[in-house]
């Protein structure tokens, strides 16, 4: 379905079953909203019976646009979905194969790479970028000195500690790869430095050492708890700055990168107490009332209905939500899914996708379809009738004939990936997990499901057991081996999309045994 939206919009306008084209911008304003370590059940309609956390903006939302009951993050942490949304390739073709980057790591998009932003650039797009990065930059180190991709830079000698020249510009970040603008953070919020950074520089030279969870250099006036009030009122600034322009014909598109519910957890005062379930559940109240905030400004602006909306999160929810602790309150952030963030199973990667388009999606929609985040590059090529290079979006599939009611997405099978680089693969109701225990934090870890003399694969029948309760690899072994050549396959040819073999990166072990992760989160 590449570079066939243009063509679907036509189509549909032509067939009387749309509203005349004239009235439907040809190039909606896009807004990517995404969430941190939001899982699945934390939105409460899309758990009604087992989620007891109030979100009525994302509910709102929901029943303004289509709801997609079967989405997945890229990985199951946060660095490699966060490349893939942008880049429509899965991260573990890169160096990144486990765990995730830090506040100091190089950059992870390769300088060459066509992202979404610089693909909407090229079609006359204002392009923005506010809040979390989370794939590297280069920070301008005094003598030369390497970063590495350890979380604090390089544990070892503290290089990211002392040697950081803060008065010079940050090179290979956001605005080097297709945003024209950028406000936030390097990393997530407890990972240092812990200071705002504008386009290419800090916005105030760090003087001090704060800590929130892990320490490190800081900026006198930053605060974590000021941090989800600051994007969301940066991103208000981003729309209203855009309406002008927008109404006379520029397109935007705002991708908004929130730093909750991720660790650390805090609430604003006026939200604290709110959701009866803790820091956790008033934090993502909060979060759910600053997606309210933004969604508001396009109202405000008159561009609500000429701006397509994605509301999604980067992976399930976090064991540091204390997550036992919320279920023996009524509320499973994961919903029926087992397992949560870090895991292989899809507790830790089946994410919440609202999308929200007045002018061409029916509201109230509800799809079943297996869409994977790395699909935005595809559905925004799609949509602009773009046909994109076949060195670009190598594992991206449009969904925009979902969203339309037009057909279907070619997507058939899904590759998924843990924080220890532990590989699954989905195709129809099938999922094989190449590992024997969560490939992540939950209980039983790969080395407690060895001890436990659990198989080296799991096979499950989500049409069954939505769960993952019964392994019944043992009694399909044609399908171990279909799904696993299938993979196979997919990392061989660099792509899973048609089109000419790619390269990855470097070689990609599907079998990791006792591998540790590059990095925790």
């Amino acid at each position: 379905m590449r570079g066939a939206g243009f063509a679907l919009l036509v189509g549909l306008v032509v067939a009387g079953s749309g509203p005349a084209l004239a009235a439907v911008p040809s190039k909606p304003n896009i807004l990517f909203i995404l969430a941190d370590d939001l899982g699945y059940g934390d939105v409460h309609c899309l758990n009604p019976e087992r989620g007891k956390i109030a979100t009525p903006n994302l509910d709102r939302l929901a029943a303004q646009g289509m709801t997609f009951t079967d989405a997945h993050s890229g990985s199951s942490v946060c660095t490699p979905t966060r490349y893939g949304i942008l880049t429509g390739r899965y991260a573990w073709r890169t160096r990144l194969q486990s765990g995730v980057l830090g506040g100091f790591s190089p950059p992870l998009i390769e300088p060459v790479r066509l992202t979404v932003p610089a693909l909407l650039q090229q079609h006359g797009y204002a392009t923005a970028c506010v809040g979390k990065w989370h794939l590297g930059l280069t920070w301008p180190v005094k003598g030369g000195r390497q970063l590495g991709d350890n979380i604090l830079g390089n544990a070892k000698d503290n290089v990211a500690m002392n040697s950081v020249d803060w008065t010079q510009p940050i090179q290979h970040g956001p605005t080097a790869i297709g945003f024209d603008s950028f406000f936030g953070i390097s990393a997530s919020l407890d990972m240092p430095p812990f200071v705002f950074l504008r386009n290419d520089r800090v916005t105030q030279v760090p003087t001090t050492e704060k800590k929130w969870l892990r320490s490190g250099p800081a900026a006198a006036d930053f605060e974590a708890v000021d941090v989800l009030p600051a994007l969301t009122t940066e991103a208000i600034s981003v729309i209203k700055g855009h309406a002008e322009r927008a109404g006379a014909g520029q397109s935007f598109f705002l991708y908004l990168a929130l730093t909750s519910p991720h660790t650390p957890i805090l609430p604003a005062t006026e939200w604290q107490g709110k959701s009866g379930l803790g820091d956790y559940g008033d934090f993502v109240m909060a979060t759910d009332a600053a997606v309210g905030q933004v969604l508001a400004a396009l109202d405000q602006t008159g561009l609500a209905n000429h701006t397509l909306v994605i509301f999604t999160s980067d992976n399930g929810c976090s064991p540091a939500a204390k997550v036992k602790v919320l279920e023996s309150k009524g509320h499973f952030p994961s919903a029926q899914f087992r397992g949560y963030k870090a895991d292989v199973w899809d507790g830790g990667h089946r994410v919440p996708l609202l999308v929200r388009w007045p002018d061409r999606v029916k509201a109230g929609a509800r799809s079943e379809a297996i869409i994977c985040l790395t699909d935005f590059m595809a559905t925004a090529a799609d949509l602009l009738g773009a046909k994109l290079p076949a060195t670009a979006a190598e594992d991206s599939f449009s969904f925009l004939p979902e969203l339309l009611r037009a057909g279907r997405t070619a997507r058939d099978a899904i590759v998924h990936h843990s924080i220890e680089g532990r590989f699954a693969i989905r195709q129809g109701p099938w999922k094989l997990e190449l590992c024997p225990g969560s490939g992540g934090w939950s209980s039983p870890k790969d080395a407690e499901a060895r001890g436990q003399k659990l198989p080296e694969a799991q096979l499950y029948d989500l049409s069954t057991d939505i769960g993952e309760h019964q392994n019944v690899q043992a009694a399909h072994p044609e399908v171990v081996r279909q799904l696993t050549e299938r993979l196979r396959k997919v990392v061989a040819e660099g792509r899973s999309t048609a089109g000419s073999p790619q390269r990855n990166d470097g070689a990609v072990d599907m079998f990791k045994v006792n591998r540790p992760a590059l990095s925790g989160e």
